[in-house]
């Protein structure tokens, strides 16, 4: 029988894994727990290379600015990869499965491809999730007893709220992959105890009382073979409690769930296909692939030279940088990515739609809870608070005091670095050989050999016209008054750009960034408002590789002469692409 390992790597006798559960940092008192101390680290497996993004999507909305309890958005919470007991889930009919898990459920259900790469292949599942906990306040009254208040304030001015908490929880399985071929599967227990402990108060003023209550769940692993040295693996996580009133509030109803579950796949042996942009022997089966409430992504560094997506997520920035570290021989980064990003060996399936290989920003110092927010500013933000909100956040949770406390002792150079970062500059590819995209030739004014002074110097944009300025395109000389059609990158490109495909329309203007890549100026043919656009100086900006040239390939003339203004920021180049400010995901 396939074995089970708890997250201490002890097997258990019957083969189903143990959650193994750990108590939030508050009083530093620990529940009773599963099958080992630390429940909800990500631990070995190499799945260590996940611990930042998977802490980061476990704890996405935990706590919101301003981080006080009092703040109306802490007191709906639990948004994200939310597993109820299916009687309460359903008590208004059948749940709709989408791709990620904003939307409550009971079960979540991953599946993906794995490249077999030995007969001995074997799969490796974490699987791991919040557990609410009750933090009852209760003060001590004059016969000794004790009665639960909302808050509680000592004779030293230290407070203490009454507040949901939560605790990591994480369950291993480990089982050969032929062992799940063939109509076979391997189903273990992935719940968490229940408990209570109690801290009492300094001198005697009262307790603080701690419960949570026992979550039932499943993990059931199976697999098909679609070729030779392909599978597609099965990994459906259910909360198999039942409410004790499917009417009750949804507050109660949390007590028995799953929270942020998410999923972490791995092995020996095994090779995971990327379900964003599969390798075209594999587009196929990637497409049949069917995900409810979760949504799979590679995980690990990218291949070196590539680049992770950029893109802000879970609290914390994603970085969009190389991943030159970590790189060996045979042009993969640490974790085996295959070269072209594909493939990797680790496997993250999270309730929040992400990229593959995403990676939490060098930039950001700590998690912040809120992917829908800009570091610089919610750390500016939290900064301002009064002493009195800063205590009552402090009193609310440990996370929160754990914010409060970096923000208030954050040097200003580590500040400072969340301004923004670039994480890479590359020249535009050329669409042909012979021809330099981007560039107009010998007399060029923004050749970047040529001796000038820096784009901030005085001087620095001097010889730069846009409105009269030209740049290569696909041969053509193409600058202001040319009629192109556009044509979006089929990757990267921004998705209103997309809708745009296949128009015409006029260039207006060659920018120059500072960066040194290229981008005209157009306005659509077909707009209505063109004329108003052009007058005013609002553009559409496209890449040279983006246009296919309508005129000649004769060097365009000046604009005819007008009596409107011209363009307002005509010579001033709009902002680098690439650039990125650290955001929080």
């Amino acid at each position: 029988m396939p074995e089970a390992v708890t997250e201490n790597g002890a097997a258990d006798a019957d083969g189903a894994a143990t959650a193994a559960a750990v108590s939030v940092a508050a009083g530093g008192s620990a529940l009773p727990a599963g099958s080992g101390p630390d429940g909800g680290a990500v631990g070995p497996a190499g799945f260590e290379q996940l611990g930042a993004i998977a802490d980061a999507v476990l704890y996405e909305g935990y706590l919101l600015y301003p981080y006080r309890r009092s703040s109306p958005k802490n007191r709906v919470r639990w948004q994200f990869g939310v597993l109820l007991p299916r009687d309460w889930a359903e008590r208004d009919g059948p749940v709709t499965a989408g791709l990620s898990g904003s939307a409550d459920s009971w079960y979540q259900r991953t599946e993906c491809l794995v490249r077999v790469r030995r007969p001995d292949a074997v799969v490796r599942v974490r699987v791991r999730y919040l557990q609410t906990q009750h933090k009852q306040v209760e003060a001590a009254g004059p016969d000794g007893g004790h009665r639960p208040v909302g808050s509680l304030r000592a004779e030293d001015g230290t407070t203490w709220l009454t507040f949901d908490e939560a605790v990591p929880c994480a369950s291993d399985l480990v089982v050969a992959l032929a062992d799940l071929l063939d109509g076979r599967e391997h189903t273990a227990s992935v719940g968490a105890p229940g408990g209570e402990v109690t801290e009492p108060l300094p001198s005697g003023a009262g307790r603080v009382v701690r419960r949570r209550e026992e979550i039932r769940a499943s993990t059931t692993l199976t697999a098909e073979r679609l070729a030779d040295d392909l599978v597609r693996l099965r990994v459906r996580t259910e909360n198999t409690a039942r409410s004790t009133d499917p009417g009750a509030p949804r507050e109660e109803a949390l007590r028995r769930s799953l929270i942020a579950t998410h999923t972490l796949v791995g092995g020996a042996g095994v090779e995971f296909v990327s379900l964003i942009d599969p390798p075209s022997w594999a587009a196929r089966q990637a497409a049949e692939c069917r995900n409810a409430f979760t949504f799979p992504v590679l995980g690990g560094a990218p291949a070196a030279g590539g680049t992770a997506a950029e893109g802000s997520v879970a609290g914390r920035t994603v970085a969009g940088g190389t991943a030159a570290e970590g790189s060996v021989a045979g042009g993969t980064a640490a974790g085996g990515a295959g070269a072209d990003g594909s493939t990797g060996p680790l496997l993250l399936s999270a309730p929040i739609i992400l990229p593959d290989h995403p990676q939490i920003a060098p930039e950001s110092p700590g998690d912040l809870h809120d992917a829908g927010e800009i570091d610089e500013i919610l750390t500016l933000r939290t900064m301002l608070l009064t002493d009195e909100e800063k205590a009552e956040a402090r009193a609310t949770d440990p996370r929160a005091a754990e914010i409060i406390d970096r923000v208030d002792s954050m040097p200003p150079e580590v500040f400072a670095r969340l301004h923004g970062a670039i994480r890479s500059l590359t020249p535009a590819d050329s669409a042909d050989p012979g021809v330099a995209v981007g560039t107009a030739g010998p007399a060029d004014p923004w050749d970047l050999d040529a001796e000038r002074p820096a784009w901030w110097q005085e001087g620095g944009d001097d010889g730069l016209s846009p409105t009269t300025d030209t740049v290569l395109v696909d041969g053509v000389r193409v600058g202001g008054g040319n009629r192109v059609v556009l044509r979006p990158r089929g990757r990267g490109a921004d998705a209103q750009d997309m809708f745009l495909a296949g128009r015409t329309a006029r260039v207006a203007a060659v920018f120059h960034d500072v960066d040194g890549s290229t981008h005209l100026a157009v306005t659509l043919e077909d707009d209505p408002a063109a004329e108003l656009h052009t007058w005013y100086g609002r553009f559409r900006y496209f890449r040279p590789d983006e246009l296919q040239p309508l005129d000649t390939p004769e060097a365009p003339g000046p604009p005819e002469a007008s009596d409107t203004p011209e363009p307002l920021g005509a010579h001033e180049p709009p902002a680098a692409p690439e650039a990125s400010e650290a955001r929080q995901a």
